[in-house]
């Protein structure tokens, strides 16, 4: 696939911000990990070039994100904030009124779980199921491929396994020391189309890139999910991991002071399997974040149409033809 090669490949739809000059300025956060930042990109390219803002993106993390509005009431938008990391801090920002979720920016969410290659479900379809995996261990290889320690699922992980007990159905826990590790031995199984069984979570680089089929563990039980994140919990349970909540949310102010743009975010949702997609394009073509924001622009415009309102599809109407 042929690299674009900067998102000034998209100056050509440039607008006079005059265009819409009752949009402001708009600041937004970028987040320190590639998919946020392709979000933050697309956000600011629509924003710019189909409303007429003065955005300036801030780079940020999640919990200085939430404490800089918490003290600062900026930046305006927060997007890609897992709220399992945000915490209690961001929960009070919206009791207080001072902050308002406005979308799920991926959806499902964040998702996580033990996987193995499709090419096994489909010749194996009972390797679908972790009841199916426990009672043929050597269609697995007898190995599951768990997080490094320090990794949050590790935690989950190992409580998963003081519940099942894989050593005793004949599956092996291989704990990797790094993630790096992790993602090769799944790349290098799946390259060699042999069996892989482990843990992995999106929107990621393998995902996107190899064919992955999710192992159903059993119903959801938040409660039991809530215990396994404990390290020292003395009762962990078998729960299948539920879709980690991730947000935009915006200032209660600038929803007030900007409605388009509030409702321009309430609509910028990408799926997951679409964003592991865009990852997995990068990483093949070597692109960085801002080319991974074009590359959506430009081939994904039937989802990013319907996201914006009238007046800024007539001034990206270049873009849509």
């Amino acid at each position: 696939m042929k690299r674009i090669v900067s998102a000034a490949a998209l100056s050509v739809f440039a607008i006079p911000a005059a265009a819409n000059a009752e949009c402001g300025s708009v600041s937004i956060t970028e987040m320190n990990w590639a998919s946020a930042s392709v979000v933050t990109n697309v956000a600011a390219f629509l924003m710019e070039q189909g409303y007429g803002c003065d955005v300036t993106v801030v780079p940020s993390d999640t919990v200085p994100a939430v404490t800089s509005v918490a003290e600062n009431n900026e930046p305006d938008i927060v997007t890609e904030l897992w709220l399992n990391s945000a915490g209690d801090a961001y929960l009070r920002l919206e009791e207080q009124g001072q902050i308002q979720r406005v979308a799920e920016v991926l959806e499902p969410g964040g998702v996580e779980g033990w996987w193995i290659p499709t090419y096994l479900a489909e010749e194996h379809p009972e390797l679908t199921t972790l009841e199916g995996i426990l009672e043929n261990p050597d269609l697995v290889d007898g190995m599951f491929h768990n997080c490094p320690d320090g990794w949050g699922c590790r935690v989950v992980n190992d409580n998963l396994n003081a519940a099942i007990d894989l050593d005793s159905h004949g599956i092996e826990v291989f704990n990797h020391g790094s993630g790096e590790t992790l993602a090769s031995s799944m790349a290098s199984a799946v390259q060699n189309g042999e069996p892989w069984f482990g843990y992995y979570w999106g929107p990621t680089v393998p995902l996107g890139k190899f064919d992955m089929t999710r192992v159903e563990l059993g119903p959801v039980d938040e409660e039991i999910h809530g215990r396994n994140q404990n390290p020292d919990t003395p009762d962990p349970g078998i729960s299948d991991f539920p879709a980690a909540p991730i947000l935009t949310a915006v200032t209660a102010d600038f929803a007030d002071r900007e409605p388009r743009i509030a409702e321009l975010m309430s609509n910028m949702t990408f799926q997951t399997e679409t964003m592991s997609g865009i990852l997995a394009w990068m990483d093949e073509t070597g692109s960085n974040t801002e080319e991974g924001a074009v590359h959506f622009l430009t081939n994904f415009t039937e989802e990013w149409s319907g996201w914006i309102d009238d007046d800024a599809r007539a001034n990206l109407a270049a873009l849509l033809d």
